[in-house]
């Protein structure tokens, strides 16, 4: 195995891993034990080793101890990429913004501690910083989940082509169901309901917290950002030509359904804590598969109608 293929099995850990980062920070959210170190950061409570901790502070310490592990991994992968690939080359590219958007996560996370924005504050400012915070997450996972998969399957120069619009738009609506998804849960954790006909009628209600009036906009945004996906992946398997077309659109699509079904449950059972996580989980790996969809299909070629190539044979 030669250096580059290390590389791409390291890189590979490096996303798995900060899947799981991100997964237990949203424990950390269900649970409410976003303050367990006060309004310190980096410190915990004042103190680099609380003394006497509770279970709130174990659990925001351990997402702390585990994402800046996870910094190092990130640092470690942009070092190596600098030494084996040369100057230009897509892969060191990526390597380099997947640490920018690592520092911007630290950034945002503690900002977001020291700004109070954690446990159960349920205030606008709030809704706004998870939403900044959602996004810069999904571009991290972007770019990790980009940096290894171009060591085999992109071209060793960074291209300079025009972005599709549609895979643009694609990218969007993830983008606009995640933030939906993440402000849903949150006004699921700070407003839980005892029943489903309850929740409902909150949501409705307009002398109901706005978190809470919000929640109806996830599901939606949700369902049209499926169909959309779905008909621009059967769209790009009948009209372009790749090895991984095909597969990686079936994986998209399949990921779509399994993700509405997963959220379906998560309505059905009043949203517990491990249904949240899933249904997170589920969300990055719909973006990880649209991701890769999204070059391969940028990258492959359009396949000649039939009835073109008739009309130029004559």
């Amino acid at each position: 195995m030669n250096s580059k293929e290390r590389f791409e099995r390291f890189s590979w850990a490096v996303l798995a891993y900060n899947l799981l980062v991100i997964v237990w920070g949203a424990f950390v959210r269900a649970t409410g034990s976003g303050a367990g170190c006060g309004a310190h950061w980096p410190l915990c409570n004042g103190e680099v080793v609380p003394q006497s901790p509770s279970v709130q502070t174990l659990i925001e310490l351990t997402h702390r101890a585990t994402s800046g592990i996870a910094i190092v991994l990130v640092v470690i992968q942009l070092v190596w990429a600098f030494r084996i690939f040369e100057k230009g080359n897509r892969t060191r590219m990526l390597a380099s913004m997947t640490m920018v958007f690592m520092l911007l996560e630290a950034a945002v996370g503690a900002a977001i501690v020291l700004l109070r924005h954690v446990a159960y504050d349920p205030s606008a400012a709030r809704a706004v910083w998870i939403s900044i915070h959602l996004i810069n997450t999904f571009l991290l996972v972007a770019a990790l989940t980009l940096t290894p998969w171009s060591v085999r399957h992109g071209h060793e120069r960074a291209p300079h082509r025009e972005l599709n619009p549609a895979l643009l738009v694609g990218a969007l609506l993830v983008l606009a169901t995640g933030v939906a998804g993440a402000i849903t849960a949150l006004g699921d954790t700070l407003f839980p309901a005892a029943s489903l006909a309850e929740g409902m009628a909150a949501d409705l209600s307009p002398t109901a917290h706005f978190l809470v009036r919000l929640r109806v906009i996830h599901p939606l945004i949700a369902v049209l950002t499926t169909l959309y996906l779905l008909g621009l992946a059967g769209f790009v398997a009948q009209t372009r030509r790749g090895t991984f077309v095909r597969p990686l659109s079936i994986a998209l699509a399949g990921l779509l359904l399994s993700q509405i079904a997963v959220g379906l449950l998560n309505l059905w059972w009043l949203a517990p804590v491990s249904m949240q996580l899933v249904h997170l989980l589920f969300a990055d790996f719909v973006w990880i598969a649209f991701v890769i969809f999204a070059d391969v299909s940028r990258r492959s070629e359009r396949m000649v109608p039939i009835a073109s190539t008739s009309r130029e044979a004559h």
